[in-house]
């Protein structure tokens, strides 16, 4: 049985949230909290398995009691918004990169049409998000790492066989990541690591909830020197540039650069997908290409990143030990598509050597 606190400043809400996960027989909430101090009380004195938490509260909103609750007592949390707006979404982000694992919406009532598929997927992230294994938040004065551990086996996977990643001929002209839970925070921080003047665009697909991706771009903008919009079909990539993927839409590039947005079918469930933007960077891009396969559970990435290392591109893997959930790296590992295994602060060394002197 999954042991969960609801946090809420609306007693409608919070009641509402738990009647919906007491319907499921996996899952139990044996707290309801009416702002974020009251979480962080409940909290240290029930040690549920899950925390589902509001965004803004009173007296303490999700940010702060999320920081508070992961340097007191670590409890995977999953944040929930009713508002996808610019302030909404950036205090989400902001809970995020202090320790909450992910960011969904509130279930809808019940005469809307999207509210089976908004309970699904709230009752589906709390039974996923359980099972990961979090740790003491780091200190505040560092950025890198997840404070979450969800421990693979390493050395029964194949190990890469890398080139050299000093700068040399190949020069790299296009960088694709991909992304799922624990990724926001850690591109985020390497965003905010890359000079203006980075001598390629960056596009990356992220697996978020519905409604969020324009907050996630404004809230990426505001920690990096370089732009960051959201992917436009036809629109010409250019150096400096970050463009993410739009929700439901696959999300590749042409030979000439420009971005291809299509309504194909999902992959590995996914639409947009990481590995759907990674066959299409080989294909246009091959061995001009760098690959990067962020945090996140599943194996949506694996099969694209295979392919775009055949095709002569340098591909990476976010390392284990800083990885939220280690299951998409993993996978592409197992599958041979991993050339380089790296930290964060690696990939940002990475990128910039490469990108601009290579």
């Amino acid at each position: 049985m999954i042991r969960i606190l609801v946090a809420d400043d609306s007693a409608t809400v919070r009641e509402y949230l738990a009647f919906l996960l007491d319907q499921d027989p996996a899952l139990q909430v044996v707290g309801k909290a009416r702002d974020g101090l009251d979480a962080l009380e409940q909290a240290e004195r029930l040690k549920p398995d899950v925390i589902v938490m509001d965004v803004h509260m009173p007296r303490m909103n999700g940010y702060e009691a999320t920081r508070q609750i992961m340097e007191r007592v670590p409890t995977p949390i999953v944040m929930v918004s009713a508002s996808s707006t610019r302030y909404e979404a950036a205090t989400a982000f902001e809970a995020l990169k202090a320790g909450a694992l992910t960011v969904v919406e509130k279930p809808t009532g019940q005469d809307h049409p999207t509210q089976a598929e908004s309970v699904r997927r709230l009752v589906q992230t709390v039974k996923l998000m359980a099972e990961v294994k979090v740790i003491r938040r780091w200190p505040r004065t560092r950025d890198w790492g997840s404070g979450v551990r969800d421990r693979g086996l390493i050395s029964e996977l194949p190990s890469p066989s890398p080139r050299p990643l000093a700068p040399g001929s190949q020069k790299i002209r296009l960088i694709a990541i991909g992304g799922s839970t624990g990724a926001p925070q850690v591109i985020n921080d390497i965003l905010a690591r890359l000079p203006r003047e980075l001598g390629a665009p960056i596009l990356i697909v992220q697996h978020i909830a519905p409604g969020f991706t324009g907050g996630f771009a404004d809230w990426l903008a505001q920690g990096t020197r370089l732009a960051v919009k959201l992917a436009e079909s036809g629109e010409a990539t250019r150096p400096g540039t970050v463009y993410l993927a739009p929700e439901g839409f696959q999300t590749g590039i042409t030979t000439e650069g420009r971005i291809r947005l299509t309504r194909e079918s999902a992959e590995e469930g996914f639409c947009p997908s990481a590995s759907y933007l990674f066959q299409s960077v080989a294909e246009a891009y091959g061995r001009s290409a760098i690959g990067i396969l962020m945090t996140g559970m599943g194996r949506d990435g694996a099969a694209g990143l295979k392919r775009l290392r055949e095709a002569g591109g340098v591909t990476i893997a976010q390392d284990e030990e800083s990885c939220v959930i280690f299951g998409m790296p993993q996978e592409a590992i197992r599958q041979g598509a991993v050339e380089h295994v790296l930290s964060p602060e690696q990939i940002v060394g990475a990128i910039r050597s490469l990108v601009n002197h290579g």
